[in-house]
């Protein structure tokens, strides 16, 4: 192997850097432990609790509703309906993401979906057609969906601190992409996101810049999206982004806990900017930006998912809780709520509605509404970002002392490919390092189309044996991106631990001070820190990413693979 790409270093020099700075967690982290408990339960709801019931209607939610869809469910129950043949209608809710969602719906795992946009029922479309088979000719359905039904709408918005918003001119001026654009690169301090497009609200928003890019509000075509004018523009408001991220209810809840910290601005749809406001603890007031060049729609579709297993029973059910959706009393609920009720003779504006200044949104916005470019440009605007996006250099920091044997470093080890195999872009650099003792093995940072096999050959290879020189390998890992003094790219370490830091030469409270000191003075980095186990010592962890504006996220053998996933999206 080139030693190039792989070195051994002497156990002498303790640095330890299994840490993967993330540059889609740059966001300040002051509570991060507090962050990690209000994000946990995304990672431990990725997949059903259940298999589907014969006599329940398993539903499939997204996130940021779910609050407000178990409060309709609670309430459908109490009406007491029943199917033809006697069988009380009952509902089991399961909150998943976009993805996780479509793979649910194929695997025939759910009955029903809500997710927050008609895209993932577009994936779930084509998904399907392409593991059609012969049984087509015999009737199968074009669709694995029917009884679609649209029930609560939310445009795309650009939520600012109110402050941030103001120096940009608002109220007195509509803000779009480019004012956006013009000050990140007139101020390097200026930090702002939107997830990543494997999200609804970050597909959305790319789509948006695309629009903006090209000057048309409709018929966005193939030969504009992939014209160099348009690819030029789109690239150069990527460039400014400080990181990605796996979805808007991840953000809003960082936000919440860090305030103007974390973001100066960020992508979500409006009813989050009126969920944040509304929050008796909000560290400061959200306003939102509707872009000038125009938005798109999350539509939030309920759709029935036609699986071998479904019966009469959740048919029934389905086409009547599509029925208590609609009505009108829960039209006027989903506008409590702070969405635009898809009953079009409810006004959301007057006494009552939460769709008001007070609350940081406008209803009389947006003024311009995008046209939802085919599926096929879609998918050509979802390719062409992995080429324009913001790059990233990230170092996976990986813990292979004694008390990772057995299951802990073989779950580790599908977690770690499992982060490689989801980082699509050929030019994002990573690099690998383990650490026990003392950080012993090394693989270099690079193009991830040069080094994918390798990465995949050592993680093959990791041995679990040794002490814990934690805080060694993070510092060897943050040394080595701050030579690199990239400044195109975002910066980050990943790092993973499953004990207490025992064997490293440097102290928590020096390490500390160097990444302070270098994100002030050097180039930003950011550090996410993953605590694998009940033994991992949270508060170092916690130190190590609030020093850098990261975050402390928690992992088992049940979850530490998709915690991976996640963490990839940020990149």
């Amino acid at each position: 192997m080139s030693p190039r790409r792989r070195r051994t270093l002497s156990p002498g020099r303790v640095l330890v850097s299994v840490l993967v700075t993330g540059g889609v967690f740059l966001a300040a982290c002051a509570a991060c432990w507090s962050v990690f408990s209000a994000l946990l339960p995304e990672v431990a709801q990725v997949t059903p609790a259940a298999q589907p019931e014969p006599n329940v209607l398993l539903l499939a939610c997204s996130p940021e509703k779910r609050t407000l869809v178990e409060e309709l469910i609670t309430q459908f129950h109490t009406l007491g309906q029943t199917t033809s043949d006697g069988r009380p209608m009952r509902i089991h809710l399961v909150e998943m993401d976009g993805e996780s969602m479509v793979d649910a719906a194929l695997a025939g795992e759910v009955h029903a979906i809500l997710p927050d946009s008609s895209l993932w029922l577009d994936v779930l479309d084509r998904r399907y057609a392409e593991q059609a088979t012969v049984q087509d000719s015999l009737g199968a359905p074009r669709s694995p969906t029917s009884g679609v039904t649209r029930w609560a709408i939310s445009p795309v918005v650009i939520a600012m601190w109110e402050d941030t918003a103001r120096a940009l001119g608002w109220p007195d001026k509509p803000i779009g992409w480019r004012d956006l654009l013009e000050r990140a690169q007139r101020d390097p301090s200026f930090r702002w996101s939107h997830p990543s497009t494997s999200s609804a609200s970050g597909l959305l928003a790319t789509l948006a810049q695309f629009y903006a890019a090209a000057g048309v509000t409709r018929a966005l075509t193939p030969e504009l999206a992939r014209s160099e004018a348009v690819l030029s523009y789109v690239s150069a408001i990527q460039k400014t982004v400080r990181f990605y991220g796996e979805g808007e209810w991840a953000v809003i809840q960082r936000a919440l806990q860090e305030g103007p910290r974390y973001l100066d601005a960020f992508v979500v749809q409006e009813q989050l900017v009126i969920y944040f406001n509304r929050q008796p603890q909000r560290p400061a007031r959200l306003v939102a930006i509707y872009p000038a060049e125009g938005t798109l729609w999350e539509d939030h579709p309920l759709a029935l998912v036609e699986t071998s297993g479904l019966s009469s029973f959740h048919r029934e059910t389905y086409r009547a809780f599509r029925d208590h959706l609609t009505s009108t009393a829960t039209q006027q609920q989903v506008l409590q709520a702070g969405y635009r009720p898809a009953d079009l003779s409810i006004p959301i504006q007057g006494t009552g509605s939460p769709i008001n200044l007070t609350n940081g949104v406008d209803p009389s916005q947006p003024q311009t509404t995008l046209q939802m470019p085919s599926p096929s440009v879609v998918d050509i605007v979802r390719d062409v970002w992995w080429l324009t996006k913001r790059h990233a250099n990230v170092y996976l920091v990986v813990d292979t002392s004694g008390s990772m044997q057995g299951d802990k470093l073989a779950r580790v080890k599908e977690a770690l490919v499992t982060f490689i195999d989801q980082i699509k872009g050929e030019q994002e650099r990573i690099g690998l390092i383990a650490f026990a003792s003392a950080v012993y093995y090394v693989d270099e940072l690079e193009r991830i189309r040069d080094n994918r096999s390798q990465l995949l050959a050592t993680i093959g290879g990791l041995e679990a044996e040794g002490n814990t020189a934690l805080l060694d390998a993070v510092w060897e890992a943050y040394e080595r991106l701050q030579r690199l003094a990239d400044r195109e790219r975002i910066n980050a370490i990943v790092v993973m631990t499953d004990g207490q830091e025992n064997n490293s030469w440097k102290s928590l409270g020096e390490l500390e001070a160097d990444i302070r000191r270098g994100n002030a003075q050097g180039v930003p980095i950011v550090i996410f820190c993953i605590a694998y186990g009940e033994d991992a010592d949270m508060e170092t962890l916690r130190r190590i990413a609030e020093a850098s504006g990261g975050m402390v996220r928690v992992g088992d053998l049940k979850t530490i693979r998709q915690l991976y996933k996640i963490i990839a999206t940020y990149f």
